[in-house]
């Protein structure tokens, strides 16, 4: 059986932050962690422990924390091969929350906490909060989704430690989102991008601008979201548009912010160790050069992640920011190394199709792209909602915004694909991730 939760050396002082630490003291607190909980993770988790005895490794194997690329990645498919409790790494008399998420095999990813492990947690999103200029007295509706989903709860916790006060509407019921933003004089908004577009499309409807509300912040996350999206957001809602990361396997959201200067998102790396890794060959990359983020949780002892591979694609920015924060940022994550598509051999992610789409006007930023396979040859069609002042104009102006657009594409990922124009409203939308791919090549 797992032991007890080791004394716990995360411990936060209310009136000081991380955030500013000397780089050495930054260090050396975390060659601390990462020996309490690669030492707790190996002692308590059966898969850890014989992965590391694969490889001759042990706790005393973590000298400085460069020697933390020798030990094992964990991946998801770990999660899914050990579920339900097999990564935790205490006993379930001291684990107050578990959340998951669905699993494309039937079988959800299970993730638990201590309560040390939840005060960790509030800690990473009240300074999530502040980091955009969020502060105590606003008001933060909270439209991401209560229960298992990690992001309500995360999201709710730290906005009470931040002292601000929070509506917890969770997800949905879109009208009535709009009625409270008006009604209580929301400040902030927490939802998904997508989301957010599309209550500023129905409050339009509703006879309402959310430019004449007093919400001036957005918080967005969980799901991949371009420089182009945010700007779009920004004119429609007159508000400053800032990305949160996260992802349950790790802690939920919180992980990475941005502050108010928008230039990339700060890791709390005093509580997530960040490694930028090849995702081919799996060897550690220098700061500022793109791979794939890998992250260690240093302070969560219920289920201890050592060197998660995230799949996000980014890179870790190697100058101080504006800000004066001394934790290190990310840049931005526009996509995944496991949501390319190849098309006619060439890689392609969504969110390149997205930027080129947004760059030309009288677009709206809602699309799906969808995958077909005709006698063994793939074909791409990007579906591109349009204004309806657009929709409604002379066919033949219609057919060239149709083919700036496919030039616009193209320009970005070098093959040509066909663009179909339907009218506003007609995709999906979604009040969760948006669903951007649909492949149907497997079914032809």
């Amino acid at each position: 059986m797992p032991s007890q939760t080791p004394e716990t050396p995360c411990e936060f002082n209310p009136v000081s932050t991380p955030d500013y630490l000397q780089e050495d003291q930054l260090r050396a607190l975390q060659l601390q962690r990462l020996r309490t909980i690669i030492a707790h993770a190996y002692e308590n988790v059966e898969h850890f422990r014989n992965r590391c005895k694969e490889n001759n490794l042990t706790p005393d194997s973590l000298k400085t924390a460069r020697d933390l690329a020798k030990f094992p990645f964990t991946v998801k498919t770990d999660l899914r091969d050990t579920y339900p409790f097999g990564l935790f790494a205490t006993s379930m008399k001291d684990i107050v929350r578990v959340h998951a998420s669905s699993g494309t095999t039937g079988k959800p990813i299970v993730v638990a906490y201590t309560q040390d492990d939840i005060n960790v947690w509030a800690n990473a999103m009240m300074r999530s909060f502040a980091a955009c200029g969020l502060h105590r007295g606003d008001i933060i509706q909270n439209a991401y989704g209560y229960g298992l989903f990690t992001g309500g709860l995360g999201a709710h916790y730290g906005a009470e430690a931040l002292g601000a006060t929070v509506i917890p509407v969770s997800g949905g019921n879109t009208d009535r989102q709009i009625m409270l933003m008006k009604d209580f004089g929301t400040n902030a908004i927490c939802c998904t991008p997508s989301y957010f577009l599309h209550m500023i499309e129905r409050a339009d409807e509703m006879g309402l601008s959310i430019k004449d509300l007093p919400i001036r912040a957005g918080v967005f996350g969980a799901e991949p979201w371009t420089d182009s999206m945010r700007k779009h957001i920004e004119e429609l809602g007159n508000i400053k548009a800032y990305d949160i990361y996260g992802l349950s396997e790790i802690v939920g959201p919180g992980v990475g912010m941005e502050c108010v200067h928008q230039d990339g998102l700060h890791i709390f790396e005093d509580l997530f160790y960040p490694e930028i890794i090849d995702p081919e060959s799996g060897e550690p990359l220098p700061d500022g050069e793109e791979g794939e983020l890998v992250l260690t949780t240093l302070c969560k002892f219920a289920m201890p992640m050592i060197r998660y591979r995230t799949r996000d694609i980014t890179s870790i920015m190697p100058d101080r920011c504006a800000c004066g924060r001394t934790i290190r940022r990310i840049r931005r994550i526009g996509r995944r190394s496991d949501d390319m598509f190849i098309i006619r051999g060439v890689n392609v992610f969504p969110s390149q199709i997205e930027t080129g789409l947004l760059n030309v006007e009288n677009t709206l930023p809602h699309y799906q792209i969808v995958l077909t396979r005709t006698k063994g040859l793939d074909n791409i069609e990007v579906q591109v909602e349009v204004t309806a002042e657009t929709f409604s104009d002379r066919i033949s102006e219609m057919e060239a915004l149709r083919k700036r657009i496919e030039t616009a594409i193209e320009k970005i990922i070098n093959i040509r694909v066909a663009v179909r124009l339907v009218e506003p409203n007609t995709i999906p939308r979604s009040e969760g991730k948006a669903k951007r791919l649909i492949d149907n090549r497997k079914e032809e």
